[in-house]
């Protein structure tokens, strides 16, 4: 695409469709979108209209766009073509810092998002020069660009927050604070200087203050990894200013508004976050400025107010006093009693009430609230944090800690049993107090795993939880409810059995709950109940126990997804899915109308699909469906076939890329459920599975593998007489895969399967050609993986056409290679294969080669025969060689990244490992001895001389004891 002013005209008039909310308008653009991205100059031209076009909706447009082509192509991916060409990818990084920097703040954040992107592939290597200019930038005194480098900067750098420590990562932390840490420390203090100047100007201090959050953000990525030297040396400096920013207000810096943080509120919460880091990480060097700190956050969390504006402030400042008070030599700080009461009652009490904020998030954005209180991700809610600290204290002062919350847990309850419908948030308080006294640790998988000895958890269950559970009305108090369904989730390893069995009809009916909260909880606490192991290891609640609730429990769940805001409701979908897995056969006569139910929702979620896990769980839930029935009725696939493939053609008609993964997954467990078949309707979809287009995505790569592969088991015969012209075709997906590091196991996977299935004739013309891409890739790339691969393969090609063969088709390509491929490939390496089926396939083919391959015996082969014997015991008795080459470092599939959807694995879906020569050998030790023997016998003496001669002392009593075992003698 060339710079012209008709292709910009043309990318503006897209740009605008991709925003039409009509579909049909918007999907036709996007497509086109896609179809340029890879043209030369697409980048620029999006730089260029956002930087150049009159309209402000384009300019937004374009950056989000270039931001999104970025984050999907700039990674070069080892094997994949390189997405953007290196003339693109100069002219991006000479432009884009300045052009940042000139443009308005919505577009700045864009392409600060963009430089950020292209800075974790190339900073410092290939981007040397992206510090120095970003620093000089300081000079310019104008904030709106010095913002735009300290935001980069941060979306830069934040990243030392959790990258694992590397020398890697050392030196470009090295480097960036010899560029970039006195130049901050200079900023920070002229800007402080400059609030104090303009203290009487609202404009200028909101500029100055936006400034100041980022400068702290930036001191608290640069600190995060260790304490470095120049930050050490001017420790002074920073904290006597965060600590006199801690203690300043500002009335121009307040706000009228009660639920947005201002910019005052935002940097106390991080000086907090900056403090925390340094009182656990480097306490030593900090102790001199503790006390002040603590003093300073203790003067703010009593002063500051309950609106919603400041929780994230009094969350900070809270979990900096959690952070002092577990570190035994800041434990003197809060001995005293009185010190803990006050903490108690000023700042842990007032802080877990459920406020009319939290009341109107349940209700109305039940939602965030759920993934904030169930998922942990409510990191900065005041409770959470109250919570943290109450675990803190009692780490050193469980005793009087639980003393003095008992007296408020019982005062809470009375006030309640007074006028529960005017007091039900002190019980509330109270449920959440004992749950945070009592629980020590916690997983998401197990609940709690070690518990307060002072708090009765089962007495507080029956006596204040249970009441509220099994009250007539499913609707009445909904928060008190969920809390005591949540109860039951958290503390389910240490309420006894026979208290979750009450529970679980109590939970089944809260499933019909109005409150979506409610409705979710159960569903969640079900599931979490299902999975719960008892002794060996068989689930605790068995299908035995659940068989009175089967029909209510699936009705309820079903149910549920037809409640207002939970249609496509992740934890409802994941209890269906672990109720089918739980009862097993107990499903089947419900099975009709739950398939039913299943492929409407698929059908609808696939106009628009939004939520992942729950599509996820939709699918899990179909195979087992599938299975279960299957298992009991083999027949019954082809109802499942007439009612799935409908709206599967839907699917894969209109390429929805999120689920064709799934679809060939679940394809792929029909079609294994027919015996030695292939039904019309498959053999239709055949030629479409072969289209280079499906290939292209990642995520369809391992489910397509697996179609293929059952085409393959299942009929083969009819490929090869209906279908022969695709042969070439299914080839062609073979070299594709064999060509890429990331995806040659599933090359070969496929490769296995023609050779295995796939009658003699219909591949004796491609043979030799296969055989000549493998050693063209051995040439290219040698990887352990291939290599295991690649040993896997002709052990099974001599299995299937014979050892014989194997030689022949070696020799053919050029002489003397098959001596070439034992001594240098199948020898040394053969230790390296892993996986039983895998060493069994190579035992027997390496048997064979050894008895049933006359060149071995009698031509220049025969030096190598003892070598191979070694190391085919060697293969039997000595541990895997899983040694991997330094410079080998495999990119999971997982890992690549851009928005291509993952392959997502699902788990019912799996597939039986399948044994090539389990019907012929049982145990390829025993084998080996009765093939050994049946060689002796054709040539007497042989045998026994070469093994007495050569073979060394250890591997022959190996051997022997084959022998033996075989009951066989060699002559």
């Amino acid at each position: 695409m060339e710079l012209s002013d008709a292709n910009l005209q043309t990318l503006t008039e897209y740009l605008k469709k991709t925003l039409d909310p009509d579909p049909a308008i918007r999907r036709p653009a996007e497509k086109f979108l896609e179809s340029v991205e890879g043209s030369q100059n697409y980048p620029l031209l999006l730089l260029t209209l956002l930087e150049k076009s009159q309209e402000n909706v384009i300019k937004v447009c374009a950056s989000v766009t270039f931001k999104n082509y970025i984050k999907r192509n700039w990674r070069i991916v080892e094997d994949e073509p390189n997405k953007i060409c290196e003339s693109d990818r100069i002219a991006i990084k000479a432009n884009i810092v300045p052009l940042m920097l000139s443009s308005p703040e919505q577009i700045q954040k864009q392409l600060s998002d963009a430089i950020s992107i292209i800075g974790r592939e190339d900073f410092p290597q290939k981007w040397p020069d992206l510090l120095t200019e970003m620093v000089n930038r300081f000079q310019s005194g104008d904030f709106h660009v010095i913002n735009g480098v300290l935001r980069t900067a941060h979306s830069l750098f934040k990243r030392y927050r959790h990258e694992f420590k590397s020398n890697e990562l050392w030196t470009e932390i090295k480097l960036v604070l010899d560029a970039f840490a006195l130049p901050l420390t200079n900023l920070f203090k002229a800007t402080i200087e400059l609030c104090s100047t303009h203290a009487n100007d609202a404009s200028a201090l909101k500029v100055l203050f936006s400034s100041l959050i980022l400068i702290a953000k930036l001191f608290y990525s640069l600190n995060f990894q260790d304490l470095p030297e120049f930050f050490e040396d001017n420790m002074e400096t920073w904290m006597t200013n965060f600590h006199s920013l801690l203690t300043l207000d500002n009335k121009l810096l307040q706000t009228d508004d009660e639920e947005e943080a201002g910019l005052l509120e935002l940097l106390k919460s991080q000086i907090c976050d900056n403090a925390a880091l340094y009182a656990q990480k480097y306490d030593e060097e900090f102790q001199p400025y503790l006390p002040r700190f603590v003093t300073a956050i203790w003067n703010l969390l009593v002063t500051t107010g309950q609106e919603v504006k400041y929780d994230l402030l009094v969350s900070n400042a809270i979990q900096f006093l959690a952070s002092v008070c577990e570190r035994p030599h800041y434990k003197h700080l809060f001995e005293d009693q009185n010190t803990l009461t006050s903490i108690c009652e000023k700042v842990i009490v007032p802080n877990m009430e459920f406020r009319a904020a939290d009341e109107e998030a349940f209700e109305d954005n039940s939602e965030e609230y759920i993934r904030r209180d169930l998922e942990g991700s409510d990191i900065d809610t005041r409770r959470r944090a109250a919570c943290d600290l109450v675990r803190g204290l009692c780490k050193f002062f469980e005793g009087p800690v639980t003393g003095i919350f008992s007296g408020y847990v019982n005062s809470m309850l009375q006030e309640y049993a007074k006028n529960p419908s005017v007091n039900w948030k002190h019980k509330d308080a109270a449920i959440y107090l004992v749950t945070s006294l009592a629980s020590k640790a916690q997983t998401q998988k197990h609940g709690i795993t070690q518990a307060n000895e002072l708090v009765n958890l089962t007495e507080f269950f029956v006596n204040h939880i249970q009441p509220d559970l099994k009250s007539a009305t499913v609707n009445e108090f909904p928060v008190l409810k969920a809390d005591g369904i949540k109860y039951i989730m958290i503390f389910r390893n240490q309420v006894p059995k026979e208290q979750l069995l009450l529970s679980i009809p109590l939970l089944i009916n809260h499933l019909q709950a109005e409150s979506i909260v409610v409705h979710t909880y159960a569903a969640h606490a079900l599931e979490r109940l299902f999975t719960m192991r008892g002794t060996n290891n068989a689930t605790l609640i068995t299908a035995a126990e659940m068989a009175p609730f089967v029909e209510v429990l699936l009705t309820n769940l079903f149910k549920a997804l037809t409640l207002p805001g939970s249609s496509e409701n992740e934890y409802i979908m994941k209890a269906i899915m672990r109720s089918f897995s739980l009862l097993q056969e107990s499903i089947i006569p419900y099975i009709p109308s739950v398939i039913t139910q299943l492929t409407q929702k698929l059908l609808a979620v696939s106009k628009n699909p939004s939520k992942p896990h729950f599509n996820h769980y939709m699918f899990e839930s179909i195979c087992l469906s599938i299975r279960i029935t299957c298992k009991a009725n083999p027949e019954a696939v082809g109802s499942f076939e007439e009612a799935l493939f409908l709206v599967f053609t839907e699917i894969l008609q209109n390429d929805v890329q999120e689920f064709i993964p799934y679809v060939f997954q679940v394809m792929s467990l029909l079609l294994e459920m027919h015996k030695n078949e292939i039904p019309s309707s498959y053999m239709a979809l055949f030629p479409h599975l072969l289209q280079p287009v499906l290939w292209e995505r990642t995520g369809n790569i391992p489910p397509l593998v697996r179609l293929l592969q059952a085409y393959l088991e299942r009929g083969a015969s009819t490929i090869a007489s209906a279908a022969a012209d695709k042969i070439p075709g299914l080839l062609g997906v073979f070299q594709k895969l064999i060509a890429s590091k990331a995806n040659d196991h599933q090359g070969f996977y496929l490769l296995n399967s023609i050779i295995e299935h796939m009658p003699p004739e219909s591949v004796d013309q491609y043979r030799k050609q296969i055989f000549i891409l493998l050693f063209q890739r051995l040439q290219n790339s040698k990887t352990t993986k291939f290599i295991k691969s690649f040993l896997v393969f002709i052990n099974l090609y001599c299995v299937r056409y014979g050892a014989l063969a194997l030689q022949e088709i070696f020799d053919s390509i050029q002489p003397k290679m098959f001596g070439m491929v034992l001594e240098k490939i199948i020898i040394p390496e053969i230790q390296k294969v892993s996986g039983q089926v895998e060493k069994k396939i190579c035992a027997v083919g390496i048997t064979k080669i050894l008895t049933e391959c006359p060149p071995m015996m009698d031509t220049e082969y025969t030096k190598l025969w003892i070598p191979l014997l070694q190391a085919l015991i060697g293969l039997f008795e000595l541990p895997e060689d899983d040694t991997i080459p330094d410079e080998e470092h495999f990119i999971d599939i997982e890992d690549t990244p851009g928005y291509q959807t993952a392959f997502s694995q699902l788990a019912f879906a799996g597939k039986k490992e399948h044994d090539p020569v389990g019907q012929m050998v049982n145990n390829p030790r025993i084998h080996l001895a009765q093939s050994l023997h049946k060689l002796s016998t054709a040539c007497p003496g042989r045998v026994l001389s070469m093994l007495s001669t050569s073979l060394n002392a250890e591997a022959l009593q190996y051997l022997q004891g084959y022998l033996q075992a075989a009951s066989v003698s060699l002559l």
